[in-house]
């Protein structure tokens, strides 16, 4: 039986703030062991056996991040897996998104070929105890059943939703409930987490939907039909068309199909399994020291108690304060308190709401040919360290408002300014005015690395129009 493992990468991960962001959302958050919640989620898939390809949801936007991060974690691992990618172009909840790749599983594939639908930002630690719920999941996904994977509560947790079960049937899905009574449903021993991971055949989940929700279903046919895709040497995309694809009702899995279904299996499973929710969660994950304080970076402490401090950057010093979490970035820093860490959404949504780049962006932004780094901002000017990987290569394009002075730091440049082509090696610079048709270009095997001063009367990214672009970005 072929099985895909289909990771769902959305979601803004609002709790995680300042670290998770709208262009680097809570997938991308890399743990203690420098591996992102992403490349475990990929991992855990290409372990599994037999598995040769991966299936990936996610906004089109994250598309060429998500490639840099897979392909870093299968070179350490010496994985050699097929990736697929369906780029949304806004997010429009799983239910829509799995339609979507159940679609294209039954299309290239077979309607016999199991999903193994998982969730990009969870944690598992037990990962033979995962593969054994797998194999489990997999043959009641034979028989023809929806397989959803229930955890075996630890806590009477009020974050989650839950699963009343009876071995492998379900009796119903339970909505996040009151503290009172996620005790009692503790207590009972019938009640497990529901974990948002799910089993079954392409052509059982299509079956199903026809029943349940047709109309999101067919949406989703109809957008498929109106997408367009292409393929690599190791990968293949589509990307889904945006007038179709806002056709499909904004619906979870569970609201539009497994809560209405009577075919519905659960595998009760112990697997070490979290959806890292807050930072509360995260910071668990980093042992204690004698005071009880979790500590990531360079910290300095005096007479401190309970505390999840982490800095990026720059040394965090703290005294006589107890039950904080002390988050520090380059650009933003947050203080909470440790028992209302489910409340940093609200930061999210106030900034977002705002207008502030501090919900959508980091100092150093991700693009599909490296990233650039905000280093300083004033008044009519500004100044970015920029890296552009081996091979890539900028759009070529042009400025209305503002020159650009660079200068090479490591790496060699090739340069298109105007009517010249050049070669820019370390130390040396190039000017380019305002309403000059340029280029900046890698040619070599090493990262160019180089400084841009910026400088005009109007300094924002939407200043740039594109004449050419391999990476098929629209000319703005």
């Amino acid at each position: 039986m072929k099985l895909i493992p289909t990771i769902l990468c959305g979601g803004a991960g609002s709790r995680l703030w300042p670290v998770s962001r709208e262009t680097h959302p809570k997938p991308f958050i890399r743990l203690a062991d420098g591996q992102s919640l992403l490349q475990k989620a990929w991992l855990r898939g290409a372990v599994l056996p037999n598995v040769t390809r991966i299936l990936t949801v996610s906004n089109r936007e994250l598309f060429f991040k998500m490639k840099d991060e897979y392909c870093e974690v299968a070179e350490a691992s010496k994985k050699s897996i097929f990736n697929s990618y369906i780029l949304e172009p806004f997010g429009r909840n799983t239910a829509p998104a799995i339609a979507a790749a159940a679609l294209q599983v039954a299309k290239l594939h077979d309607e016999d070929a199991q999903l193994l639908v998982l969730a990009a930002d969870h944690l598992i630690a037990d990962q033979a105890a995962f593969a054994d719920a797998v194999a489990k999941a997999s043959e009641l996904a034979a028989q023809g059943k929806l397989v959803t994977f229930g955890i075996r509560p630890e806590a009477p947790e009020t974050g989650y939703g839950y699963i009343e079960a009876d071995g492998n049937t379900v009796r119903r899905f339970v909505e996040k409930p009151a503290l009172e009574k996620a005790q009692e449903y503790v207590a009972s021993g019938r009640y497990l987490w529901n974990s948002g991971m799910f089993c079954f055949t392409a052509s059982t989940l299509l079956r199903e939907m026809e029943l349940h929700c047709p109309k999101i279903l067919t949406a989703v046919r109809t957008c498929l039909a109106n997408s367009s895709g292409s393929e690599g040497k190791d990968y293949a995309q589509i990307e889904l068309d945006a007038v179709s694809f806002g056709d499909a009702s904004d619906e979870s899995i569970d609201y539009a199909l497994m809560e209405k279904s009577s075919n519905v299996a659960v595998v009760p499973c112990t697997i070490g399994w979290s959806d890292i929710g807050s930072w509360k969660a995260l910071g668990d994950l980093t042992p204690p020291d004698a005071s009880g304080n979790r500590i990531e970076g360079e910290v300095v402490l005096h007479d401190v108690n309970n505390c999840y401090i982490r800095s990026e950057d720059r040394i965090v010093g703290a005294v006589g304060v107890e039950n904080l979490i002390i988050i520090d970035t380059p650009d933003a820093l947050l203080v909470a308190d440790r028992d209302r860490a489910q409340d940093v959404k609200f930061m999210y949504t106030n900034l977002k709401d705002k207008g502030h780049d501090a919900y959508k962006l980091h100092r150093t932004v991700f693009r599909p040919w490296g990233t650039y780094t905000v280093l300083e901002v004033g008044y009519r000017f500004q100044i970015k360290r920029i890296v552009v990987k081996p091979g890539a290569s900028l759009s070529l394009q042009m400025h209305y408002h503002r020159s650009e002075h660079w200068i090479v730091v490591s790496g060699m440049a090739k340069v298109v300014n105007g009517e010249k082509e050049i070669l820019v090696r370390p130390n040396e610079s190039t000017y380019i005015p305002a309403g000059h048709m340029h280029r900046l270009e890698n040619p070599g095997v090493v990262d160019v690395v180089m400084i841009e001063v910026q400088s005009g009367e109007y300094l924002g990214e939407d200043d740039i129009v594109r004449f050419d672009d391999q990476y098929g970005r629209t000319p703005q």
